[in-house]
């Protein structure tokens, strides 16, 4: 029998258990979501003047993920389409965004 534990934690709680204090993550989760649509990926790649190899060989570096947030704090509606997505706030990717930009 499967047992599910009963969580007493808020959704907002929750959704910044996973994300917060870690702007690596979050940005690399983003990035996945991002390209998960093409055409979104593509704007993606157009708006930063990455190209996809470039986007391949410095993915751990904070300033390729903080132009993959960038992209996303510059368009609200993907900014809060991928906060629902991820489970955290739009605030904490523009917080996340901050910190890998500073």
């Amino acid at each position: 029998m499967l047992t599910i534990p009963h969580d007493t934690k808020s959704p907002e709680h929750r959704a910044g258990e996973h994300h917060s204090g870690d702007p690596d993550t979050l940005a690399l989760n983003a990035l996945g979501w991002v390209l998960a649509d093409e055409q979104r990926g593509e704007r993606l790649l157009s708006l930063t003047g990455l190209d996809a190899a470039t986007l391949r060989d410095h993915l751990t570096e904070p300033a390729t993920l903080a132009a993959v947030l960038e992209f996303l704090v510059n368009h609200e509606p993907d900014l809060v389409l991928a906060a629902d997505a991820l489970g955290c706030t739009p605030e904490q990717l523009v917080e996340a965004h901050r910190k890998l930009s500073s």
